[in-house]
């Protein structure tokens, strides 16, 4: 007789349903797995063995056999462990098994029978859903995947907790939904002192999501405008919440089993590799494009990243996705992030101060950025420079907005784009709106018609900036309640576009 549990494999954020069958037959004493296990999977078989010990049950005389189902599917990670344990003993008639075929479980075994956390219980417990089936996990993952509300989630602390469970002599109750980690105090916007002009541009990349350059010598704040985006952004939707914390979860980042609604805000240093940004390594697990969907990816020093990685990101900034290929897998993660970039105009820094820029000026700054490629600009819709302020002006009191007066405009603007696009389930936001369709809501009236065209042909637009640029302009009518794009938010849009003459 065969027993059976079921588990998931994970292939990007998609959890693959794995059927574990487990065969105890008459042979020389053996315990073995079968169907393309890692070796943290074929070691599972020491740690059930010695957790089963430490309950006082001793394994059969006889040949064990487990089969991870489909054989052709990669199997890694340690939350197959559980699973193992319950198909063993439902083979062995201490569990019965209609009760273990009913559930998905995951999760790592201690040797002495406890239960440890593993990564991706909310991708998992999508995946029960759909089965349905109930969803057996440790108890430190049991807030988290019952955040699907779909299918009960069961969360035992030990092996003897789950045993005790499927007999029926103590059944666990359902698990509760974690908190909804609290909003943090963010960093005002009111703390900068002059750059209104940058401070403009980050509100209209809030609203729209329209990737921002900024470039300035050392010491003129973009690393401080760029952390006091998350305070401007509205809050994550409960769809965006759930895609977020699915990745998160995948990536073991998700703490006591809460979701947060502050959208992510990832600042990766310019030293790493393309794995790390992109996705891959071990597991093709997600990079940072991907931990930062729905929200803010801040590249600093954004020349200094190597050339490779800043090409690969000009595929995702299109389609707000990534493919991570590999020989035996192509896995698929969402990437719908703003990128904000901030560079020195040069190696030295200071291209713009006479006085102090190196010898090689210009031929430097243009050395210097031209490691940005001319199609990856033509990506980034808001080019801005930021220039130094002086050191007398940093003891004038602050005079600018408040980060709550600009979040409460740009929210105001993402709920117009919101109503804009109710019959397009797919787009969210301006910067996602193409053909046809930004034709018609980013149509400019006649005088913004004829200015546009004549940006075209003088600066010789690419189509894809003469698009970007109507995007934008829809952004910065959104933000002045305006239904209809004017001359004035297409001079402000190409103005943006055309500060720094970096591609086109």
């Amino acid at each position: 007789m065969v027993a059976r549990a079921y588990t998931v494999a994970f292939e990007g954020v998609e959890a693959r349903l794995v059927e574990v069958q487990c065969a105890v037959a008459q042979g020389m004493p053996a315990f073995s797995i079968v169907g393309l296990p890692d070796k943290a999977v074929s070691e599972a078989r020491e740690r059930v063995r010695a957790a089963l010990n430490a309950l006082a049950i001793a394994l059969p005389s006889k040949k064990i056999t487990v089969n991870l189902s489909p054989a052709d599917l990669p199997k890694e990670g340690s939350h197959f462990d559980l699973p193992i344990a319950l198909a063993l003993l439902a083979a062995i008639e201490i569990l019965p098994r209609d009760a273990v075929e009913g559930c998905v479980a995951l999760g790592e075994l201690s040797l002495d029978g406890r239960l440890v956390a593993v990564a991706g219980a909310l991708p998992a417990a999508l995946a029960a859903a759909e089965e349905d089936r109930a969803l057996i996990c440790p108890r430190t993952c049991g807030a988290e995947a019952a955040w699907v509300g779909a299918t009960p989630v069961f969360a035992p602390a030990t092996l003897a907790e789950a045993i005790a469970h499927f007999t029926g002599r103590q059944p666990l109750p359902p698990a509760e939904p974690g908190e909804v980690a609290a909003l943090a105090a963010l960093r005002d916007m009111r703390d900068v002192k002059g750059q209104e002009r940058a401070k403009r541009a980050l509100e209209i990349a809030a609203a729209g999501r329209h990737h921002l350059l900024m470039v300035g010598p050392p010491g003129s704040g973009k690393s401080m405008l760029a952390a006091r985006i998350p305070g401007i952004l509205p809050p994550l939707s409960a769809a965006e919440a759930l895609e977020t914390s699915m990745i998160h979860s995948l990536s073991g980042l998700l703490s006591e089993g809460g979701i947060s609604r502050l959208r992510p805000f990832r600042e990766p240093h310019h030293t790493a590799s393309m794995a790390a940004i992109v996705g891959g390594g071990r597991g093709a697990k997600p990079g940072e494009i991907s931990l930062a969907h729905n929200g803010v990816l801040f590249m600093d020093e954004f020349p200094e990243f190597p050339r490779a990685v800043l090409e690969t990101l000009r595929q995702p900034i299109e389609t707000g996705e990534v493919v991570v290929a590999r020989a035996n897998a192509h896995i698929r993660y969402p990437c719908q992030f703003l990128l904000v970039a901030a560079a020195n105009p040069c190696k030295c820094g200071y291209l713009s101060d006479p006085a102090r820029a190196c010898a090689r000026a210009p031929n430097c700054g243009e050395d210097y950025l031209g490691r940005i490629s001319g199609p990856l600009m033509d990506r980034i819709d808001l080019r801005i420079e930021v220039p130094a302020v002086a050191y007398s002006d940093l003891e004038l009191p602050a005079t600018g907005e408040p980060s709550t007066s600009i979040a409460a405009r740009v929210t105001a603007a993402r709920q117009r784009q919101t109503a804009r696009f109710a019959n397009h389930p797919k787009l969210r936001v301006n910067a996602e709106a193409e053909g046809a369709l930004l034709e018609d809501i980013a149509a400019p009236d006649a005088e913004g018609r004829a200015l546009l065209a004549r940006v075209a042909d003088r600066f010789g637009l690419s189509a894809r900036g003469y698009h970007r640029v109507l995007r934008v302009a829809r952004t910065i009518a959104d933000l002045d309640g305006a239904d209809r794009v004017a001359a004035p938010h297409i001079a402000e849009a190409v103005s943006f576009r055309l500060a720094l003459r970096i591609g086109r």
